[in-house]
């Protein structure tokens, strides 16, 4: 909830703790902005309200050609929190389809935008490292697909 919303709470309905807790959260809360660049460009969405990424819609037709890609505008743009950047993914859906050839219509949801923290650890080298529950195995150690 914004700022500007909080000062909208009945005071008398919550206590002066709870909205000095739910001012402070809102003032943390990280905002992604977007600009629509077209006409064709449709807002992001989620979901759900617990949904991980925003849905990214198709701001025009294509096909894409058996086991092809192609880059698919959204016109939108965006500005990422600071300390975080953007991970698109694409549909599950869209990708399955990879034998036959894939409409795409202007409004199709085509991928996720998900919004991830960074972490930039700091790098440091040892002569070897403490055993862990993996032990010597790497990816695909297990032999399981």
């Amino acid at each position: 909830m914004p700022s500007s919303d909080v000062s909208k709470l009945d005071c008398g309905a919550i206590s002066p703790a709870k909205r000095f807790r739910v001012e402070a959260e809102a003032e943390l809360r990280p905002v992604l902005k977007f600009a629509k660049l077209s006409e064709n460009a449709t807002v992001p969405t989620r979901g759900s309200a617990r949904a991980a990424g925003y849905d990214l819609y198709s701001a025009y037709d294509y096909t894409v050609p058996p086991l092809d890609k192609a880059v698919v505008k959204t016109d939108i743009q965006i500005a990422l929190p600071p300390g975080c950047y953007g991970r698109v993914a694409p549909r599950s859906g869209l990708a399955a389809k990879n034998f036959i050839d894939v409409g795409v219509k202007k409004g199709d949801r085509v991928a996720q935008l998900i919004c991830e923290r960074i972490c930039y650890p700091e790098l440091e080298q040892h002569e070897s490292l403490d055993e862990t529950a993996r032990g010597h195995g790497g990816f695909g150690s297990t032999g399981r697909n």
